[in-house]
């Protein structure tokens, strides 16, 4: 089966403190998102990857791709108001109706071709599979004034990729679109899908944050 990547590179800078939007601030050489990109092209190089970026960026992405002599071959989709606006633009890009889509936040540059290559191989049995980890630490519930310990056995933090059958995530993009809908898994769940989860890793990290910067440039050199 074909394999697609949409990589979502919509955010901005305002945690970072930073007038450059997230995923250009440059990493140990290089801007997070050619990191991301990386990532994909290690795991395989047939792999088409479908970029996503907001209008008023696309003369950045250019002028990095100059500077850096970056020359990974992507499709360009334009990202709407929304992550669920981006995603769908991105996959209005891919013609075929059968295949594997991973969809992937452009700001998680540390993701490992084992991962990868896990979402893939798990989605064509499961229609999907989706990265995500365990909680370290001790969680509580907070009700205004209360708090109550719950058990973090039964919680996961979720991650990306997120891998599909590639007809059937299409499809549940044709949902109406809701604030709820936070990622691609709660819209195939909506759409009336079972997710499938599978073993993530602490390394692979959503940038957002400073600190988060200092981690990734470590873990990039190691």
């Amino acid at each position: 089966m074909k394999e697609y990547a949409i990589i979502v590179a919509g955010g901005k800078g305002t945690r970072m403190n930073n007038v450059t939007s997230k995923q250009f601030i440059e990493v140990a050489g290089l801007p997070i998102l050619m990191h991301t990109i990386n990532a994909f092209v290690a795991y395989s190089s047939e792999v088409q990857i479908i970029l996503v970026l907001p209008p008023d960026e696309l003369e950045i992405w250019k002028a990095l791709c100059v500077k850096f002599n970056y020359q990974v071959p992507v499709t360009i989709a334009t990202g709407g108001d929304s992550r669920f606006q981006s995603v769908r633009n991105g996959l209005a890009k891919i013609n075929d109706t059968e295949g594997l889509v991973a969809i992937h936040d452009g700001v998680r540059p540390l993701v490992g071709k084992d991962i990868i290559g896990a979402s893939y191989h798990l989605a064509a049995v499961h229609k999907s599979a989706v990265a995500a980890v365990r909680l370290k630490e001790s969680i509580r519930i907070t009700n205004q004034d209360t708090t109550k310990a719950v058990d973090r056995s039964d919680y996961r933090l979720i991650q990306t990729p997120q891998t599909f059958d590639l007809a059937m995530i299409k499809a549940a993009y044709d949902i109406k679109e809701e604030a709820s809908l936070t990622d691609d898994a709660s819209v195939a769940e909506r759409a009336g899908h079972k997710i499938s989860l599978f073993e993530g890793s602490y390394a692979n990290i959503k940038i957002t944050t400073p600190e988060d910067l200092i981690i990734a440039e470590a873990l990039i050199k190691e």
